[in-house]
């Protein structure tokens, strides 16, 4: 197996990125390490990519996501430029609105622009664009996306076992009419979520119930919206599990403007965990995504696939974890 960046950053006792800073002639490197890397480069044989070694390199990254305001993407943003500058890179970020046209139409743009490499994180099904990139060998990594069907590395969050693990928790607090408050579950990892969902309800042998199951875009407004409708059913939920976290402390607003307590009278769990969960009256009880994990993992997948155009492509599980705060309780009804 021919030698990578990683081999050589390992052998040489140095960052990966500081092995591509001395690769692309960038960043304030002392001429000692350059001298140290590229002597191990020699050891190993290391042999950069050639597709990589004959592009036009203009140092950038573009970034897919879908929705800017989001603030767990916000927070993905952040990272992502945060690692990427570590290898002398910098970041252009597109906003897609989780639409197909726009998602198109910027990768073109970034096509045009001789972009490096680009990080997907849009949650679209469609994977026409990506192989059109791959046809282009333009380095592809993607974020919370998964197509099986096409060899590109990718970094991905357990969904399914986020979901479950949230449904299960509420039930382990006595909860039994456990209602879910999602975005449109035809996007992937929503669905994993919601089948997550389900899985606990059965296994708990509590039935599904799809009036429970109130389908939203991600807004507070839509989280509040659903959550009084859910609230004015004959037999209403005890707690909620929200697939986002702007869903949930929507969910909380809801609640609070039909002065209904939380956790008091509901609890509500969210997904994310961004600074939010945090600062929000109560603060919220969460699935934690690993942000600054995932961040740096599609990070460093695309910088070797930049500099190495390797040919067996990973794709990395990352495990999600439940945080406990305020916004949930024992349920203390008979429901």
């Amino acid at each position: 197996m021919k030698p990578t960046i990683y081999d050589v950053a390992k052998e040489a006792g140095v960052s990966i990125s500081t092995v591509s800073k001395v690769l692309n002639n960038t960043g304030s490197i002392a001429e000692k390490t350059r001298k140290k890397v590229r002597d191990t480069m020699h050891q190993l044989d290391y042999q950069p990519s050639v597709v990589a070694s004959v592009k036009k390199r203009i140092q950038t990254i573009g970034l897919l996501i879908p929705n800017i305001a989001n603030p767990f993407m916000a927070e993905i943003a952040r990272g992502i430029e945060n690692h990427v500058k570590k290898f002398g890179f910098s970041l252009m970020i597109c906003s897609t609105d989780n639409d197909l046209k726009n998602e198109i139409e910027y990768i073109s743009i970034l096509k045009q622009k001789y972009i490096d490499g680009i990080i997907i994180a849009t949650g679209l099904k469609e994977d026409k664009a990506i192989k059109e990139l791959l046809k282009a060998d333009i380095p592809v990594a993607l974020l919370s996306r998964d197509v099986s069907s096409l060899a590109v590395d990718a970094v991905l969050v357990d969904d399914f076992l986020g979901g479950y693990e949230a449904t299960e928790y509420l039930i382990s607090l006595g909860h039994k009419r456990i209602a879910m408050i999602t975005e449109d579950i035809k996007f992937p990892t929503i669905g994993a979520r919601f089948e997550g969902y389900k899985q606990a309800l059965e296994k708990a042998g509590l039935p599904y119930d799809e009036s429970l199951v109130s389908l939203n875009n991600t807004s507070l407004d839509e989280g509040k919206q659903s959550t009084r409708e859910l609230l004015h059913l004959s037999v209403s939920p005890t707690a909620i599990f929200a697939s986002t976290e702007f869903l949930a402390i929507g969910a909380i607003q809801g609640a609070r403007e039909l002065k209904v307590k939380v956790p008091q009278d509901l609890s509500i769990i969210g997904f994310d965990d961004t600074v939010l969960s945090t600062i929000c009256d109560p603060p919220l009880t969460t699935i934690a995504q690993p942000i600054h994990e995932m961040s740096k993992k599609v990070v460093e997948l695309l910088i070797q696939e930049i500099e190495d155009s390797k040919e067996t492509k990973q794709r990395i599980v990352l495990s999600p974890k439940l945080v406990v705060r305020a916004s949930t309780s024992h349920n203390k009804t008979n429901t």
